[in-house]
């Protein structure tokens, strides 16, 4: 139910994102819901929106093995979301962006819940840059600006139906690495 909820969230966003559409995608019957996650559907966006923060943790620190690899994890970064995109014919995109741009009023740990995984996100991504001998100021303003860069492509490439401005956005951001790790 937390994957499909996480599907869920990334092609219909948080508020489309019903008990009901979960229960339809997962196939689970009704009661399990309520006896897994007692506080009901805001429980299961929130353990969604970790379970898909995980995910992409785990991509980062598993292809940055050594100093040699942040150029990899950032191209494995957008190769995913090119498969994302394609795969999905530019339905899906970024489960913490969904909750994240939501007013979700009724539960504004959710938000949390989003800002705590770019946070990871982005201390994950900074570490690797500053393993290849960045500063750490300079690293963090990196791994922030590749995320949004990324988030901002994925945006851009539903709303056109073209993988060209993630294209665009993987090729700068490649050459702008390198050049800093040039130096």
């Amino acid at each position: 139910m937390v994957a499909t909820t996480a599907a869920m969230l990334s092609e219909y966003g948080a508020t489309a994102t019903s008990i009901d559409r979960v229960l339809a995608g997962s196939g689970a019957p009704r009661g399990s819901v309520y006896h897994h996650f007692p506080g009901g559907r805001t429980q299961l966006i929130d353990e969604a929106v970790a379970l898909a923060g995980d995910f992409i943790t785990g991509l980062i620190e598993t292809t940055i093995k050594d100093d040699e690899d942040a150029l990899q994890a950032i191209d494995a970064f957008f190769a995913l979301w090119r498969s994302r995109l394609v795969d999905s014919n530019f339905r899906a995109g970024c489960p913490i962006v969904a909750v994240a741009v939501e007013t979700n009023d009724d539960a504004p740990q959710l938000k949390q819940a989003a800002a705590a995984v770019f946070t990871r996100w982005r201390e994950a991504l900074a570490a690797a840059f500053a393993r290849q001998g960045l500063p750490e100021h300079r690293s963090t303003r990196l791994a922030t600006f590749v995320i949004a860069a990324v988030e901002g492509a994925v945006i851009m490439c539903r709303a056109e139906q073209s993988i060209a401005p993630l294209e665009a956005a993987a090729d700068e951001i490649h050459d702008l690495l390198m050049a800093a790790f040039r130096r």
